[in-house]
């Protein structure tokens, strides 16, 4: 039986992959678990055209976070936080206080889950900051903390 595998089958292929199986591993294991679906002629034409509207879709969110990335690169960003007189910030520069200076300036949303810091910024000072928009674009932001005045 040819079946298109709608998910990644371990032993068995990997997900648009059209793939000769036994009947009653098709009939009664991957078909019914949504794994698999008839690999007929409407179906084998339908699910090109699901892949082919997919990768058009990540073609064009590459090509957005590229556009987000040269913006990004372009800026500088300033967070102001409470400090004691040598420097040392009373708690410390968060994924989310990067992702709001982030929106603050250019409008432009980032998951906070995407902001690559190595350590904790504890102290004021200029720090340069990774965030990870897409598979393999990667934006380097420069953060200026400095202490709140107050």
């Amino acid at each position: 039986m040819k079946v298109i595998l709608t998910e990644d089958v371990k032993g068995t292929g990997k997900k648009g992959e059209v793939v000769v199986v036994k009947d009653g591993h098709g009939r009664n294991f991957l078909i019914p678990r949504g794994l698999a679906l008839p690999a007929t002629e409407g179906n084998v034409k339908r699910f090109e055209n699901i892949v082919r509207s997919i990768q058009n879709k990540r073609g064009r969110d590459i090509k957005v976070a590229g556009e987000l990335k040269e913006k990004l690169e372009e800026i500088s960003l300033t967070i102001k936080k409470k400090a004691g007189v040598d420097g040392k910030l009373f708690g410390s520069v968060t994924h989310m206080d990067i992702v709001e200076a982030i929106k603050n300036v250019t409008g432009a949303e980032v998951d906070k889950k995407n902001v690559r810091l190595e350590e904790p910024i504890k102290m004021t000072g200029a720090y340069t900051v990774e965030i990870h928009l897409e598979q393999n674009v990667n934006a380097t932001i420069k953060i200026d903390v400095e202490q709140e005045a107050g």
